[in-house]
């Protein structure tokens, strides 16, 4: 059964199924191509099943037109100290590229946004890439502010297990 969040005439926002790993893949390996990181991509279907639909530690949603998926966003929940509640993780958003400029990027926050009000989430936080200027300016136009004082850090799988034996 479709979940629908968010629907606007012919556009419609709505939950995945299990049945949709496949698609979430596929989007996957479009950002990625898109960032110029396809190499990095070691996801399979059945790590998407299990992720996403057993373990649950993701959620996607996907943007639709007219019944014909044209994007997705996969976001997952962090925590705040500071605020004391769960907040949202935009992991990625990716609109294909005969549908942009066309106001659904907008409509996708937007429905991210009523989401988090829903719950009571008070941030939405995510990352791009510095030569990504027009999402840059995207990101800016919905509001959003450019975290400066705030570097970002990684352990990779190799590093953690190194350091998981010290």
């Amino acid at each position: 059964m479709k979940v629908i969040v968010f629907k606007q005439n012919e556009f419609e926002i709505r939950k995945t199924t299990k049945d949709d790993a496949s698609l979430i893949l596929s989007y996957i390996k479009k950002i990625a191509a898109y960032e110029k990181l396809s190499d990095r991509v070691v996801a399979t279907l059945k790590d998407i099943e299990h992720t996403i639909f057993e373990e649950k530690q993701a959620f996607v949603l996907i943007a639709e037109k007219n019944g014909k998926p044209i994007g997705f966003m996969l976001y997952f929940l962090t925590y705040s100290t500071f605020l004391g509640r769960a907040n949202l993780y935009l992991e990625d958003i990716y609109i294909d590229l005969e549908y942009r400029h066309q106001g659904y990027g907008k409509l996708m926050f937007k429905a991210l946004a009523s989401l988090a009000v829903e719950k009571g989430y008070y941030r939405i936080d995510w990352m791009c890439l510095d030569w990504n200027t027009k999402s840059i300016d995207f990101y800016k136009s919905l509001g959003a502010k450019h975290l400066e004082q705030w570097y970002t850090f990684r352990l990779e799988k190799e590093e953690i297990e190194v350091l998981s034996k010290l």
